[in-house]
């Protein structure tokens, strides 16, 4: 049995994976790697690095969240879907919303939500400090993986901000240490392992 066989199958058990989810999950990975390789959507090209060190870690936040109570999320500066994709295929009630301003990121987002039928999913085109000005969606969580720094994602919590209730949660390294500004309104950190790596997730409200 192949490697790579053997880790979609631990995938699929970690996170209790229909085949349904398990077959979107592997279309997106093949989806991936194809436009990879003509425009460098991610470091992380091979089918094992995307099983860990994309699509598990998107998901790790589900070990600290409960989204049976959640409708609406937003990813912030998605990239190439993550962690936004990955948690819309395990959490198909979500309505979900993806910050991404490169163009070719956006053709790509565009293909893989029409090749998976996700419903329920938008991409948004314009900036994260556009879209706290000019929008009013009811999310009741952002997500932000390696896309922008704290102290832009916290514009979210000032003033005149529609999103000061909304939580935050940040995905950094095991080196990361909050500002003085972050300490303001950090909830908690949770550490966890992704591969070989350690990670933290980072819990942020008003």
């Amino acid at each position: 049995m192949e490697t790579t066989e053997i880790l979609w199958q631990n995938f699929q058990a970690k996170y209790e994976l229909t085949l349904q989810q398990l077959n979107q999950f592997k279309k997106y990975a093949a989806l991936l790697y194809e436009w990879n390789q003509k425009i460098n959507l991610t470091a992380m090209d091979s089918e094992a690095d995307i099983i860990n060190y994309h699509f598990d870690d998107s998901l790790a936040v589900s070990k600290f969240v409960d989204f049976s109570k959640l409708k609406s999320v937003s990813d912030v500066g998605t990239g190439a879907g993550f962690p936004g994709i990955p948690i819309k295929i395990k959490y198909p009630h979500l309505n979900v919303v993806l910050i991404e301003v490169t163009q070719k990121k956006i053709n790509f987002l565009d293909l893989v939500i029409e090749e998976l039928n996700l419903e329920d999913i938008e991409v948004y085109e314009l900036n994260w400090l556009t879209f706290l000005r000019k929008t009013d969606y009811k999310i009741d969580t952002f997500f932000a993986r390696a896309s922008l720094k704290t102290d832009e994602l916290l514009q979210a919590y000032s003033k005149d901000s529609n999103y000061k209730s909304s939580k935050l949660i940040y995905w950094a390294s095991i080196k990361w240490q909050a500002t003085a500004q972050d300490s303001s309104y950090l909830k908690k950190i949770e550490k966890y392992n992704v591969g070989e790596k350690e990670r933290q997730l980072i819990f942020f409200a008003k």
